[in-house]
């Protein structure tokens, strides 16, 4: 088995057990766990020592897997997000079937359509939204690379990810923006 495929088939394991993992995004380190398992969920919430009012991101690895999770879909969303030209979180309206801690207030939620190739194939095999939050405790610094992970993150996740753990490359956050009811894309953070 390949060292790719091992940290797949680990991390499968732990997230369909309620667990946390440490893995590289196509933005920055991330924490992640199953976006429709309220106890991982809330897992993550108390490792980061976030307050639960403040949403998590979800990743997808398909466009055509938001209309599970979302109550209306823009009907060209798909088109939208192959005009981005680089990672971007989008909000919409009316979330559904999720872990209530990974939706807004508001019943909104952010959503990536990654394109990282670790990050499909997990979601693929997982068969569900995968949340995606920096690994970091809340209000240090997000880490670009695994070695800005701090050792109270590690010790708090079920399962690191060995994928790109060597990777020097540095990644920003990703761009966030709203989609309106009207269908204006609205700029939180660019």
């Amino acid at each position: 088995m390949t060292a790719f495929e091992d940290d797949i088939t680990q991390s499968l394991a732990v997230l369909r057990n309620s667990g946390i993992i440490l893995y590289p995004t196509d933005t920055i380190w991330g924490l992640g766990c199953d976006a429709t398992d309220e106890a991982a969920v809330k897992r993550i919430y108390s490792l980061k020592q976030r307050s639960e009012a403040k949403s998590l991101v979800i990743l997808m690895a398909d466009a055509k897997d938001l209309v599970r999770y979302l109550a209306h879909p823009p009907p060209d969303i798909e088109q939208t997000l192959l005009a981005f030209d680089r990672p971007t979180t989008v909000i919409y309206e009316g979330a559904l079937h999720l872990a209530p801690g990974v939706v807004n207030q508001d019943g909104s939620i952010a959503i990536r359509i990654v394109q990282d190739t670790f990050c499909r194939h997990l979601i693929k095999r997982l068969r569900k939204p995968l949340v995606s939050t920096s690994a970091n405790i809340s209000g240090e610094p997000s880490p670009a690379l695994f070695a800005e992970v701090s050792d109270a993150i590690r010790s708090g996740v079920d399962y690191t990810v060995k994928h790109r753990q060597q990777d020097g490359t540095r990644a920003q956050p990703s761009r966030i923006v709203r989609i309106g009811k009207d269908g204006a894309l609205e700029i939180i953070r660019n």
